[in-house]
């Protein structure tokens, strides 16, 4: 999955701030697939997913005139989604999951090793779900959508080195589930 280019989203961002909605059409088409799979793999629904991201693109829309420029136009989408997510679950009692992991060096297997470990596809997407929620989430933003720790740990509102440390636990796991030793 090919992450949009910054300057790209940067300029219809600043369209969506002056009112043009072709270009919060097309904003929006860019980060659709991504944010929704972002925000389903966190609530496990199909229809709270898409409510959910309905309500952050509308917040983008109104926002958009706000927007410092401190991080990726991408990033603060992902951002704006979480914290719709965390409001949603708020609003019906429920709990987000949150992780205290301690911080330790990454010196797991890297991301070919541990795909190219995997030879069969479904072998791997059965692994891939085996994986805890919080695992998931930073190996998807970081390994399909191609985010750097720090716009995860960003978009997720945890530190940088939490997402060192989940990348690193996830690996190990899947790299026990494929059958490889780490």
């Amino acid at each position: 999955m090919a992450v949009p280019p910054p300057e790209e989203d940067r300029t219809l961002l600043a369209g969506a701030a002056r009112g043009d909605r072709d270009a919060m059409r097309r904003l929006y088409a860019r980060h659709h697939d991504a944010l929704y799979a972002f925000l389903r793999l966190r609530c496990g629904n199909d229809a709270t997913a898409m409510d959910v991201l309905q309500e952050a693109m509308l917040e983008v829309w109104r926002s958009a005139p706000k927007f410092a420029g401190k991080s990726s136009v991408r990033t603060w989408i992902f951002a704006i989604a979480r914290n719709k997510l965390s409001d949603q679950w708020r609003r019906s009692s429920r709990l987000s999951y949150v992780e205290d992991v301690p911080e330790s060096a990454d010196d797991a297997p890297d991301a070919v090793a541990v795909i190219g470990a995997a030879q069969d596809a479904s072998k791997l997407r059965a692994c891939l779900a085996k994986l805890k929620k919080a695992q998931l989430a930073v190996i998807r933003l970081a390994f399909y959508d191609e985010l750097p720790y720090d716009e995860i740990a960003e978009i997720e509102g945890i530190p940088a080195g939490t997402v060192k440390t989940r990348i690193f636990h996830a690996k190990r796991a899947l790299m026990h589930c494929l059958g490889r030793r780490a």
